[in-house]
């Protein structure tokens, strides 16, 4: 059994710049400081998702998605959701093709990068849209597609958007209010995703009186925009809380063989 971040690229590749790069315009237009938008940049730069190999695994998941998949944020990739998961199971095979700055859109490319078999695919992924000012209108169509294939591969699907955006300290109004106004947007259009392909969704989006991460500013990383290691902490535990995952991955609590 292995554990260990994806080998770092020997150099940073241009489609992720220029997502951050589209993403940078946007926030500095809404009057976002340079400093933290400079931070957001320089921990995706240095994230690394967290692969967790295991011979003979009971259990295989696959996870796509943004930032939050690759783990950005959290102080190493063992902090990271991820890595959460390959720490409380042993036993559990992950394989994490999440990209920082990757839309709803580009989801599709990384479930169709090898046609193997797992029993559970978990997408992180939507608060790009968000940030990026993306048409929601789209999301249906690109959700849909990101199920078929994801059922293609799995028995178990499961959708994680992260929660709601304008609640990050990297915001302040107007601009906060509008990324509210969009995060519950799109968790609207994921629960009816959810719903209408027979999938499960977790639900991370809150209003501000109730939102742990409005409330508690440590559970967001030093951008003021991603989860910090207490963060990854509380969506782990919302995801096995909302979904079927704790009774699915109960065979990878122990290793192989142990």
């Amino acid at each position: 059994m292995r554990t260990l971040p994806r080998s770092r690229p020997s150099h940073y590749h241009p489609t992720r710049l220029l997502a951050w790069g589209a993403a940078a315009a946007v926030l500095l237009l809404a009057g976002c400081t340079v400093t933290r938008l400079h931070t957001a940049v320089e921990l995706a730069r240095e994230s690394e998702p967290l692969q967790h190999h295991v011979d003979a695994a009971p259990v295989r998941l696959l996870i796509v998605g943004d930032s939050t998949a690759v783990g950005t944020g959290a102080s190493s990739p063992d902090k990271s959701l991820a890595g959460l998961l390959a720490q409380a199971y042993p036993g559990l095979h992950i394989e994490n093709r999440g990209r920082d700055g990757a839309t709803l859109a580009e989801v599709p490319h990384q479930l169709e990068a090898s046609d193997a078999r797992f029993d559970i695919v978990l997408m992180l992924a939507g608060g790009n849209d968000v940030i990026r000012l993306r048409n929601l209108d789209n999301t249906p169509s690109h959700l849909d597609r990101i199920v078929q294939l994801a059922k293609a591969r799995a028995d178990t699907v499961v959708l994680m958007p992260a929660g709601n955006v304008g609640n990050a300290p990297f915001f302040f109004p107007p601009l906060s209010w509008w990324m509210a106004s969009r995060s519950r947007e799109l968790h609207a259009l994921v629960r009816d995703a959810a719903q209408r392909q027979g999938v499960g969704y977790v639900r991370l989006f809150k209003e501000r009186a109730d939102d742990p991460f409005a409330q508690h500013k440590a559970l967001n990383a030093k951008d003021g925009l991603h989860p910090s290691d207490g963060g990854y902490q509380v969506w782990f535990q919302e995801l096995l809380a909302q979904s079927t995952l704790a009774q699915r991955l109960a065979p990878a609590r122990s290793t192989p063989g142990s």
